[in-house]
């Protein structure tokens, strides 16, 4: 004997419900009415952006195609400061030059730095909070202008370093005053303090399951096989994260630089960073509207290598989640 369903077809109940009163509009109007105390409390923040970044930002485009002193009205020139940027202005490449070989340079160093000391950290028993602070430390310090004179006198003539050098028979004489050297006294600056990476790493490196070193250990894979098959892959967006952070950093380094340089480029403006050199066109030369347009160079030149970074990163990063799809 055949049973009939009585059961409704699916969303029957719902077509001969009535419609809400006011329907879509109403809906609209409730979710208004609940997102208004979000916009007041954002509205100190909106009004900070708007003043503090995109008007001034705002300013800057325009001002980058004027012939401005900041004494006179500025004089529209269209294109003229970034054509004389880019082909009459050797000093600007030799900028361009000296911030890229030092992006290449102290990023790399300063990572691995920190995520060495990370490892050793993760790994110490005794004494880890304080080597994490003692290792911390410098980084508390910031691109200060006191530290920055005092590693200068550090590596001047005369200075501690060159005579610790010249005391086993190297004798390397001031950095600062060395065209092949003064740079990489920047560097090392920087290399310095690589505390805040390092916390970062610490706290990638305690993510890591246990059970993925056990593994590895019972499969016969030596510590540098965990490191490279385990430590590298599970700990690639941290890596990621930090390289992101320090590269953009690394391109607007200033304070160090005019330190070192004593503000003038150094040696055969061998310390002629970008940022150094827009100070200079700006404030010591009064072209302002030059400036402007280096501030936009390098804006866009940030923003093309953080998208090529973004990019490749399909082909190295490891996301956990993403296993099983």
């Amino acid at each position: 004997m055949s049973t009939v369903s009585t059961r409704a077809p699916a969303g029957a109940d719902r077509a001969a419900r009535p419609p809400e009163p006011g329907g879509p509009k109403r809906r609209r109007r409730v979710r208004r009415e609940k997102q208004w105390p979000a916009y007041v409390f954002l509205t100190p923040w909106m009004l900070g952006a708007a003043v503090l970044t995109l008007v001034p930002m705002a300013v800057s485009l325009y001002l980058s195609f004027t012939d401005y002193n900041l004494f006179e009205a500025p004089r529209w020139v269209g294109l003229r400061n970034y054509t004389e940027m880019l082909t009459e202005d050797p000093r600007y490449w030799r900028s361009v030059g000296t911030t890229l070989l030092y992006v290449v340079v102290a990023v790399p160093l300063k990572l691995l730095l920190a995520l060495g000391a990370a490892m050793l950290l993760k790994n110490l028993g005794r004494g880890r909070s304080f080597y994490r602070s003692a290792f911390y430390a410098p980084s508390l310090l910031g691109a200060s202008m006191t530290v920055a004179l005092v590693w200068r006198a550090l590596f001047n003539d005369g200075g501690t370093v060159p005579d610790l050098l010249g005391a086993i028979g190297i004798d390397s004489g001031g950095w600062v005053g060395d065209p092949d050297l003064a740079v990489f006294v920047v560097v090392l600056l920087t290399v310095w303090q690589f505390g805040a990476p390092m916390v970062i790493f610490l706290a990638g490196l305690q993510q890591i399951s246990p059970d993925l070193y056990e593994a590895a250990a019972l499969d016969g894979a030596s510590r540098w096989r965990q490191f490279v098959s385990v430590t590298v892959p599970m700990l690639s967006p941290v890596v990621f994260f930090n390289l992101v952070l320090e590269m953009i950093q690394s391109f607007q380094v200033f304070t160090p630089a005019f330190a070192i340089s004593g503000g003038s480029g150094g040696p055969a403006d061998s310390t002629m960073f970008y940022t150094l050199y827009l100070y200079e066109r700006g404030f010591t030369a009064s072209h302002m509207g030059y400036a402007a347009a280096m501030a936009w160079l390098l804006l866009i030149a940030i923003g093309v290598v953080t998208l090529v970074l973004f990019r490749t990163s399909r082909s190295w990063v490891f996301y956990a989640d993403e296993e099983g799809r």
